[in-house]
């Protein structure tokens, strides 16, 4: 199974969205800032099973479509998704693979979505 990297500076919401991402995948890493999830993203051992990143678009630092711009051009293909406020931040996220969520959301919702694009992004067998 993919390994999940979870991006949220605050921590009530991450460790809420890690133990709903746990229900389903046994590998969610949990940073704090974009510049740490690519310094992550940097180390092979790392990115090699990596199948998903989840973001928000409110960040410290770095801005969600920087970061996410960022890291595809580390890992192109790889699926991010990125929660927001509102529909209107949909906009400025462009790529294969990049999708947004606008909050609420519920933890199913989530579950789905991180599910439905994992499996996406895995390589098809013949």
């Amino acid at each position: 199974m993919a390994k999940i990297l979870l991006v949220d500076y605050d921590p009530l919401q991450a460790c809420l969205r890690k133990s709903i991402l746990e229900r389903r995948f046994d590998e969610v890493e949990r940073v704090s800032d974009a510049a740490e999830a690519l310094c992550l993203v940097e180390q092979p051992h790392f990115a090699d099973r990596l199948g998903l990143v989840i973001s928000g678009h409110h960040m410290q630092g770095i801005g969600g479509p920087a970061f996410v711009a960022e890291l595809l051009l580390r890992l192109p293909g790889l699926p991010v998704l990125v929660l927001g406020d509102t529909d209107e931040a949909a906009g400025d996220y462009a790529g294969e693979g990049v999708r947004f969520l606008s909050r609420p959301n519920n933890g199913e919702q989530l579950l789905s979505l991180a599910s439905q694009m994992v499996r996406q992004g895995e390589p098809q067998t013949a």
